[in-house]
């Protein structure tokens, strides 16, 4: 599923400009995506649509988000700790940390890899039509150990 959705991203830079329905199932078969990992992820970008209507809204900074057992366990320490670093850098809103945590639950199975996570974020502000910052696509694509410290 994130293999389709790394591609979507990469070829379609905004969600208005994929193709509708059936025309966006041949394209993504065509170069060589598996029906049930096009169905998984086009499913799930289905349910990102439908909370990114209300992702721009904004809630107050001082909200306390507490998570539940389930919540943490599909995240994982890593993962929690990144979406909070994201929420006090104000890279996220609470409302968009949400919406990422919401599609984080929509991932079928135990938890989700970190690199997941970081392609979840992308893709919610992808089908925000916004692009973060130089320095957030660095935490996005760039492995740790990659990185030059100055």
């Amino acid at each position: 599923m994130f293999d389709v959705l790394v591609y979507l991203y990469e070829n379609y830079w905004r969600p208005d400009a994929c193709p509708e329905g059936s025309t966006l199932v041949r394209k993504l078969s065509a170069v060589g995506f598996e029906s049930q990992e096009i169905t998984e992820a086009l499913n799930w970008l289905s349910g990102l649509r439908e909370l990114s209507v209300d992702a721009a809204v904004e809630q107050s900074e001082s909200a306390h988000r507490v998570y539940c057992a389930a919540e943490l366990e599909h995240l994982g320490a890593k993962g929690l700790g990144f979406l909070q670093f994201l929420v006090s850098a104000r890279v996220l809103t609470p409302r968009q940390r949400e919406v990422v945590l919401d599609r984080v639950m929509a991932v079928p199975g135990e938890q989700v890899e970190f690199d997941d996570l970081k392609i979840i974020v992308l893709m919610m502000f992808w089908s925000l039509g916004k692009e973060p910052d130089a320095l957030i696509l660095d935490e996005l694509f760039v492995e740790e150990h990659q990185r030059l410290i100055h």
